[in-house]
């Protein structure tokens, strides 16, 4: 069975984060351009993230409403970045994935594997009695319903190079929802944002999420992530 190495870095800087992905990331491309088939197909990285938005290459700059000044009042940081993508928030409460893969190990190609990602969230949110759901021409995860508009749970953006990926999904858990209103988030204004616990009614416990979400991404993947 495929191994995944994991990686839980708590609560940690965005650019830190970022320079870690990248590490590994072509630490993975040196070896497949070299032909060696380390024993791992690459890394999980979970965290959260102090308060930052960033942009993914496609996006456009006008979807952040507010300006440096007040980012700063909100303790923020804003970053352009090479994931596929528009503009997205990430905080505490929020639990990001970066998954670090060579895609050929899976037999996936770039298109099924967000599918895979998707996937993995739905069975995820569904655990704590959340019915997630895909939606035309939007990746992610979305809930519907309970007299409510149509709402996004967690955001995914990737980059891929010669099928390894970076970058990821963030899954709203115990996110504070009111920094999103400072965005037209992932480039929709007809949409909201929620999260699992505004849709139970009450926080969750994150490590709880962790272990649900480890434990669907080694089913849908067909992998084991070493913990």
């Amino acid at each position: 069975m495929t191994e995944i190495g994991y990686r839980d870095l708590g609560t940690i800087d965005y650019i830190p984060c970022w320079s870690e992905q990248e590490r590994l990331f072509a630490s993975l491309l040196e070896q497949k351009g070299e032909g060696r088939s380390p024993e791992q197909a690459g890394w999980l990285l979970l965290c959260e993230h102090p308060h930052v938005y960033t942009l993914g290459k496609s996006g456009h700059a006008e979807n952040l409403l507010i300006d440096e000044d007040r980012l700063r009042k909100l303790g923020a940081e804003f970053h352009r970045i090479d994931r596929g993508g528009d503009i997205t928030y990430h905080g505490p409460g929020q639990l990001v994935g970066y998954p670090i893969l060579d895609l050929e190990r899976f037999g996936l190609g770039l298109k099924d594997y967000i599918h895979a990602l998707e996937q993995v969230v739905i069975e995820t949110a569904g655990d704590f009695g959340i019915r997630g759901e895909r939606i035309d021409g939007a990746t992610g995860v979305w809930v519907e319903g309970g007299g409510r508009p149509l709402r996004k749970l967690c955001a995914i953006g990737v980059r891929s190079s010669r099928f390894i990926t970076m970058h990821g999904f963030a899954l709203n858990v115990n996110t504070d929802l009111r920094y999103f209103s400072y965005i037209n988030p992932c480039g929709f204004t007809d949409r909201g944002v929620t999260s699992i616990a505004s849709e139970t009614g009450s926080p969750v416990a994150m490590v709880s999420v962790k272990e649900s979400l480890i434990g669907h991404m080694e089913k849908i993947m067909n992998c084991k992530i070493i913990k």
